[in-house]
């Protein structure tokens, strides 16, 4: 997915924290359990009307929001009900709560194999998502710094760079690599409720039901007695609960270890270390060895300075990993590397570390590179998309294929050797390329916004343009050195958001206010929910005038009306300021020059305000209606 993309979504999870007017409750949770607070009344917050609401909102914003479970709905099925039967209904299956069964589905892995997912139904999804939403902000405050996966505005990118950070700035050129034998099946249920419970997780009616949906039927299979579910949207943050205990073990063994400051004789002394710098010196004066753990949901690696520690380190993982969480290891992928000679596999990348002097001083850098297995991949979909176009000759493969090309330059584009790999791949694919599009190409076309922006250096090079569009370089990618997260960014503090987005432009609050609390009796929650997003979207004004809109005075309008078929999608609703809403529908002339001439109305006013009334089966007004 493109940045931009994830950037928007990110921003659109915020804004609808701030919609429900909840966010200072997330923040007050995180605060409190930084201060290791623990929650014992945590069911009220899930069953409150704003989180019921807000939950609603998050799940219809997510594709999975219309996979269908073993009951078939998705929530388009809920998006016709009113705002307080679906409080109603979540509240009314928590009372007693009996997840719903699980439907099996499998996808391929990259490998060739399948990989089982658990796909709750949608309305159990709901309550998972009610669940989450209270259970994050205090999860958050307690998990590692340099765990990634399923985190809010954490990425592989993020994992890779601290990798890198590790090899080039702690001389850490050796790292242990251990895959855990099946772990989102092995996870131990007792095991992971005690580990929330000493996370502060103290309300025994929520942990009773997340007990249960753990044990959630299976269909076909029965109930699981270990494990999550891949698919269930808990359990991704489950799966962090579970390692987080690994991240903070091996943290302890040398930046988390609890040392008071030494004299210049190495002896220990009453006084802690001022500041991070002064301690790690104090450390290196001890026997201990220097070890960073980066983890990515279950896939991570152990840095370290010498082979000896990797070993020692390899060993009691593996020993404390089947201790304390009852899980095995995979001897065949699990082993000690060493950077200088070979490379360390990590998210679809290839690491090492490489000699390089830097002044006049020898030092090991990283080198990264794409895994081959993953450039066989990308040149095998590049094909499959190209064969495609070539055989339904439409615009619309041709889009894939480019929006293929980018998807994979924005994930590669942190590798040191991306350019040369992406140029591999360019090579093997051009005759193919050729023969393929031999007769579609042409000379001439236009280049996107897309391609100005991303591969304005490539224009003057041999181009391909099929229906007009230029396909975009393959090996048109640049190096972009990763960036090492900024542990300040955070969801649940005012800092953290302003780092994250430089304060998003909210309308009116007072009147946002208003329309959240007011919804428009006898109508869907999709309808209700969706005047909230416009509202926002439009910045508190009115889509043809621009005036600000008023309590009072402002309508969300159907384009294509219910009788006509119009539904309560976003897309199919605009907000109007009354005046302006009645022009649309009227056809009396004295009305129509009335409100043309109280508003100034313009050329460009009047052809949305005509879009809008052929769309309600109303005829245009001239142009010969206007002020002079």
């Amino acid at each position: 997915m493109p940045t931009s993309e994830i950037k928007k979504l990110k921003k659109k999870k915020l804004r609808n924290n701030e919609y429900y007017d909840i966010q200072l409750l997330f923040d007050n949770l995180y605060k409190r359990s930084k201060t290791n607070y623990n929650f014992n009344k945590l069911y009220d917050l899930i069953i409150s009307k704003e989180n019921i609401l807000l939950a609603y909102r998050n799940i219809k914003s997510n594709k999975g929001g219309k996979t269908r479970g073993v009951n078939k709905t998705t929530i388009l099925d809920m998006g016709g009900m009113e705002n307080d039967k679906i409080i109603s209904y979540v509240r009314h299956r928590l009372q007693n709560y009996h997840p719903h069964s699980i439907r099996r589905k499998y996808i391929p892995k990259k490998n060739g194999k399948m990989r089982p997912l658990g796909i709750p139904t949608i309305e159990d999804r709901l309550i998972q998502q009610c669940f989450l939403q209270i259970l994050e902000p205090i999860l958050e405050a307690k998990f590692h710094n340099d765990s990634y996966g399923f985190r809010p505005n954490r990425s592989t990118h993020s994992a890779v760079a601290k990798s890198c950070f590790y090899i080039n700035n702690s001389k850490c050129n050796y790292v242990v690599d251990i895959d855990i034998k099946g772990f989102f099946d092995n996870v131990d249920h007792g095991k992971l409720l005690k580990q929330l419970w000493s996370l502060g997780i103290r309300d025994k009616k929520v942990l009773s039901i997340i007990s249960k949906m753990l044990k959630a039927e299976i269909e076909g299979e029965g109930k699981p007695t270990k494990g999550t579910p891949q698919g269930g949207i808990l359990s991704p943050l489950l799966a962090n609960v579970v390692l987080n205990e690994l991240d903070w073990w091996i943290d302890s063994q040398w930046l988390g270890f609890d040392a008071n400051q030494l004299d210049s004789h190495g002896r220990k002394t009453d006084k802690p270390y001022k500041n991070s710098s002064n301690k790690l010196s104090g450390l290196r004066k001890t026997n201990l060895k220097p070890c960073f753990i980066v983890r990515y949901a279950d896939d991570f690696k152990i840095f370290t300075t010498s082979y000896e520690n990797a070993v020692k380190l390899f060993n009691a993982t593996k020993d404390w990993l089947k201790t304390r969480l009852k899980l095995e290891i995979s001897p065949d992928k699990s082993k000690v590397v060493n950077l200088r000679t070979d490379y360390s596999e990590f998210l679809g990348f290839k690491i090492k570390a490489v000699k390089t002097i830097k002044k006049g001083k020898l030092k090991y850098v990283t080198k990264t590179k794409m895994l081959n297995k993953e450039k066989v991949r990308i040149k095998e979909n590049i094909r499959k998309v190209v064969k495609d176009i070539s055989e339904d000759n439409t615009p619309k493969s041709m889009y894939k294929l480019n929006s293929m090309i980018l998807g994979v330059h924005n994930y590669y584009r942190i590798a040191s050797m991306v350019n040369e790999d992406f140029g591999h791949i360019e090579h093997d694919l051009y005759k193919y390329l050729r023969f393929k599009f031999r007769r579609l190409a042409k000379n001439k076309g236009t280049f996107s916004e897309t391609y100005d922006k991303f591969y304005r250096d490539y224009k003057k090079r041999k181009q391909y343009f099929i229906h007009g569009i230029a396909m975009y370089p393959i090996s048109g990618i640049k190096f972009s050195t990763p960036i090492v997260f900024n542990s300040q960014i955070c969801n649940y503090t005012k800092i953290g958001r302003e780092m994250i987005h430089q304060r998003l432009e909210f309308a009116n609050r007072y009147i946002l206010a208003h329309v959240m609390n007011n919804p428009i009796p006898y109508r869907s929650v999709e309808y209700n929910d969706n005047r909230i997003s416009l509202f926002s979207a439009q910045k508190g004004r009115c889509a043809v005038t621009g005036l600000d809109l008023q309590i009072g005075n402002m309508h969300c309008h159907h384009k294509i009306p219910r009788s006509k078929g119009g539904t309560d999608e976003y897309k199919n609703l605009i907000f109007l300021i009354d005046d302006i809403h009645l022009l649309i529908h009227s056809n009396k002339s004295t009305t129509q020059r009335r409100i043309l001439n109280k508003y100034n109305i313009d050329k460009k006013m009047l052809d949305k305000i005509n879009k809008l009334r052929i769309l309600v089966g109303n005829y245009n007004i001239t142009d010969c209606m206007l002020v002079a």
